[in-house]
């Protein structure tokens, strides 16, 4: 049956995780931690985006080891201190009916260290004259992988601890499970290296280890990314078979994105000018070609901004989650906007300058709309 006349606003259950409707807060950086700690700030940003009426809530990159940060303003999991802090987040989430889960992340050869530290950020090899990427970086050691996996699934357990509903394991964009993935960051000789299952074994290492330390009843899903933004790198088809194999694997869920960044915003998940019905669901192909071939809860996220068209994808069967990053910036209540029968496109026009002021060091915000405001 229908509710509010749309098959979006059905619930849905990801394993033993029901949510009130098909939208998902896609893990979105705020730059509101201090020192890895949760703060006030992001308390009343999480409590905001749950009273606004989406389904699920995935933070922003929470970082599972002090090799994969890349700012002090990003939440960390890492030690135990953490866990406090962050059951404010879940209590503040659960109080107004969504649901929240954690994003674990390792930035890899993206990482940024704290200016006393000396530290080379790790990645799986070291790959000099890359055209789209200058900074430093050294291959991991196989001991370093390990203990790399093994903070996952610690992060995954204080996750629990911390009453969030479930963990998502990134594995998209530019961060190291990309790296691992993509042929083009990938050199390795070894068992880590080479095909696409060897490239794809420190997925299926650190969900084994997740497991073992969550148990085999609580929500461990993946965000994807299945093309490099570039010629060379990661192809799609290899993308839907390592997607089809992580199912297979035991992921709960999947959210489809992209690989390794190029050289300009079109090449990567920030695309811009979306302005127009056929610019929106960049990833709706992709999406749609994977969802033939598993059977778990699909994600899509890029660029959606039009209730009807995500509801024409959900009825479609192209995906069974709708998730969105940068129009609940610029309307955190858009979902009970939708709910109540308002049914207007996004306001959010995909300038990026939320995510230019993210990078000067600011917290997140809607440019566009403060402006109007003033």
């Amino acid at each position: 049956m229908k509710m509010n006349g749309s098959t979006l606003f059905e619930p849905i259950r990801i394993k033993n995780m029901e949510l009130r409707n098909r939208f998902v807060r896609s893990a979105t950086y705020d730059g509101c931690a201090h020192e890895g700690y949760v703060t006030d700030k992001q308390v009343d940003l999480y409590a905001t985006l749950s009273e606004g009426g989406v389904g699920l809530i995935v933070t922003g990159i929470t970082y599972v080891h002090p090799s994969g940060g890349l700012s002090k303003l990003q939440n960390s999991i890492e030690s135990d201190e953490r866990i406090e802090g962050l059951k404010r987040l879940t209590s503040a989430v659960h109080e107004r009916g969504a649901k929240i889960a954690v994003q674990l992340f390792h930035a890899g050869r993206e990482a940024r260290f704290p200016e006393s530290r000396d530290e080379i950020p790790l990645a799986p090899s070291l790959l000099e004259g890359d055209p789209y990427f200058k900074g430093r970086h050294r291959a991991m050691t196989e001991d370093e992988i390990w203990e790399v996996v093994h903070a996952f699934g610690d992060g995954a357990k204080r996750a629990r601890e911390a009453g969030f509903d479930g963990v998502q394991v990134h594995g998209a964009h530019a961060y190291l499970l990309s790296q691992f993935l993509s042929p083009h960051t990938n050199r390795r000789k070894d068992v880590w290296g080479g095909g696409l299952e060897n490239r794809l074994r420190i997925h299926r290492e650190i969900y084994r280890d997740i497991r073992q330390k969550v148990g085999e009843d609580y929500p461990v899903f993946i965000k994807l990314g299945v093309q490099d933004g570039f010629r060379g790198g990661l192809e799609f088809e290899e993308g839907r078979l390592a997607a089809k194999y992580l199912a297979h694997s035991g992921f709960d869920a999947l959210e489809i994105s992209q690989g390794l960044r190029g050289s300009n915003y079109e090449e990567t998940e920030f695309r811009t000018k979306i302005n127009s019905l056929d610019r929106e669901a960049y990833y709706r192909r992709w999406c749609a070609e994977i969802k033939k071939g598993i059977d778990v809860p699909m994600m899509m996220v890029g660029g959606l901004r039009s209730f009807q068209l995500m509801e024409e994808i959900i009825e479609n069967n192209e995906a069974d989650l709708i998730s969105l990053s940068r129009p609940l910036i610029r309307e955190p209540s858009l979902i009970n906007d939708w709910k109540r029968g308002d049914r207007h496109r996004s306001k959010c026009i995909s300038c990026n300058k939320c995510l230019e002021g993210l990078r000067r060091g600011d917290t997140l915000q809607c440019v566009q709309k403060r402006k109007k405001e003033n």
